[in-house]
Parts: structure tokens; sequence; C-alpha cells
């Protein structure tokens, strides 16, 4: 099987192309990657060489490359997304371009070139607030609350009504908050690990009391593939963790594991219309798939402060250039920007 994935060189999709090239199936891979910010090809630099490995450089928002990459494959894995909640509330505009009009020209290209299996790879943000002691499954309303995440609704949205429409033959996932090697230090669980290992202030929002569903990135690779493999056209599957936890409580268990002090704890602004409480039931895949989460999450976050302390010279690389100029905007600035957010809001409402 020849696989097109896009966004191939972020961390999940970067994760999930070494798994698949390393599981031993007769598998090729198509990485397409645009290379923005969070795509570094650093990330396969295990595979640069494999014989079943081949980067093409391009936006999933050109039709023409699109097309000349993923001719010649058999299925589609779409990773490719801005994936930055707080990205998208300050700039919305990148995000709905690349989430929906990408969305949208890979499956015209797709449906073109008789594609025979696409994944679309979705989050558990497109549920939105969970109340306490409920857990989303696959039919619960889809009630996204940020740029972001409407955006990631509004494509599996898309994906869903060519299935319909079309007789397509796509499939989604929707994954909890992953964890693991490679992770772009915007994202919470690295950005916490870094900073800690710098002894830099480690940047609570609100009360920290928000809930997230841990999963490790290598779980996660091994239900997509199962997907991708043994999937029913048509369908939606909950990719989840095991493990509920506190933002506020997983910072100091990562203060615990790197020997810091509960002193650089740095309670921030919060972000708008954050959302309290992402919890997935993953029985389905369970169920029909025979998946379920293998890693631990002490495990796992002992596993991914390690590769981090052993990747300096990876992480010096991600931190500097725009990740600078990023910093300093939504963390060493953040009351400003936050203020400037709102003061837009109000002139536009006027």
């Amino acid at each position: 099987m020849k696989i097109f994935v896009s966004g191939g060189a972020g961390f999940i999709g970067s994760n999930f192309v070494r798994y698949v090239l390393g599981s031993g199936e007769n598998c090729a891979v198509v990485n397409y990657d645009k290379l923005t910010y969070a795509g570094n090809l650093a990330n396969l630099d295990s595979v640069a060489e494999n014989p079943n490995y081949h980067f093409v450089k391009g936006d999933i928002c050109d039709a023409g490359a699109v097309e000349s990459a993923m001719r010649g494959c058999d299925a589609v894995v779409h990773f490719a997304a801005e994936s930055h909640v707080d990205r998208s509330i300050y700039e919305p505009a990148p995000v709905i371009e690349t989430n929906v009009t990408g969305t949208f020209t890979l499956l015209e290209t797709a449906r073109k070139l008789s594609i025979s299996r696409f994944v679309q790879i979705s989050t558990d943000e497109v549920y939105g607030d969970i109340a306490p002691g409920v857990f989303a499954d696959e039919d619960s309303l889809l009630q996204p609350s940020s740029p972001y995440s409407a955006s990631k609704a509004g494509s599996d949205l898309l994906v869903r009504s060519y299935m319909r429409t079309y007789e397509f033959p796509a499939l989604i996932t929707r994954s909890s908050n992953n964890y693991g090697p490679y992770q772009f230090p915007e994202k919470f669980l690295p950005l916490m690990i870094t900073n800690a290992l710098y002894d830099k202030p480690l940047p609570i929002y609100g009360d920290g009391k928000q809930q997230r569903n841990w999963l490790h990135v290598e779980d996660n690779c091994r239900g997509i593939f199962t997907v991708l493999e043994k999937g029913k056209i048509g369908e939606v599957y909950n990719i989840g963790g095991l493990d509920v936890e506190e933002n506020l409580t997983m910072a100091r268990r990562l203060l615990c594991l790197t020997s810091k002090s509960e002193s650089l704890l740095s309670f921030v602004q919060d972000r708008p219309g954050h959302d309290r409480r992402y919890a997935l039931n993953c029985k389905k895949i369970e169920a029909e798939l025979g998946w379920r989460p293998k890693i631990p999450l002490e495990e796992g976050l002992r596993e991914t402060i390690e590769w981090y302390k052993t990747n300096s010279k990876w992480i010096a690389d991600v931190r500097a250039g725009e990740y600078l100029s990023y910093y300093e905007k939504y963390y060493d600035n953040r009351d400003t920007s936050l203020h400037a957010i709102a003061r837009s809001g109000s002139k536009l409402a006027g």
C-alpha cells in the first residue's frame, strides 16, 4: 500500500510516518508537507534514506501540486492542519484556509484519482466542553468553541458530505490530547517540559483546572493505522487515552519528574472561550477494531521528558527564530495581546 500523508513533517504526522515504515507492513509513504513553522524534516532523519519514503514540499491548497504528489497512491491520511488554538484566536484566517479549503482540495483530488481509503485526522475539540462525568462518543454533538476546533468540525462535516453525496471511501479519527517526542513546544506538555528543563516559568492558563484526556502519540499512530487497515468506510472512531487530568496537576507532575520547584508555576490570563473539559468514549474502536492504548501516562511522561533532555539541539533549533516572536506575543505580552483581541472584537461589533 502506498500512502499519501499530508502534514507528515509535523508532530503526529512524523510519528505516523516512522510508525508505518517501521511496522513491517509492505507500505510506502509520500510525505506532503508545506514545512510551516511546526513542520520539521529533522523529525524524519531516521527514515530519510528509506527507499519506501518520499518527501514532497507543497501546500494542500495547491490542487495541481497535490494531484502530482498523490497520483499513484492507494490511500490518504490527512494530518495537515493549523492546529494551535491560541494562534487560531489571534489569526483565524490561515486556520480556516488550511483546515477547510485544504481539506476540500485533498478530497477533490482523491476523488478524481479514485483513492481507495481517505482517513481524516480530527480532534476531540470538535465536541466542545464535556460536562463532568460525561464522555463524548462518535454520535455526540459537534459544539466547537475556537476558530481552530470550528475549522476541524467544518472539515469533518465536509468529509462526511463526500461520503454521503459521492460515496467517497472516507473515515474520520478524533483523538484526545497527544504527547510524546518531536512535539513543537507551543502545545501544553512540551511547553511545560522545555520551560522546566531551562528553568523558565510554566504559564498556567486561568486556574489550571481544565481537564484533558492524555494519549501517547505512539498509541494514536497505532490507532490511526488500525483504522486505515480495518476501519469501516463511512465511520468515525474516537482514539483516546486512559487518563483525564487537570492541566495544573500535569504541570506539577512534570516539575516533580524533572526535579524542579513548583515556584516555576506562573498563572497567566486565561484563553478566551477556553473549554474546561475534554473526555472521549473509545468503546467503539475497542469493540470493533481491537485497539486500546498501551502506554501508561507515568511511563509515557518519563520517556517524553528523557527524549527532550537528550535532544537539546532539536529543542534549540525549534525554539529559535519564529518561536521567539511567538513566545513574546503569547506569553511575555499576553495581557496586551488579549486586550488587543477584545478591542478588535468591539470594533467589529460596532
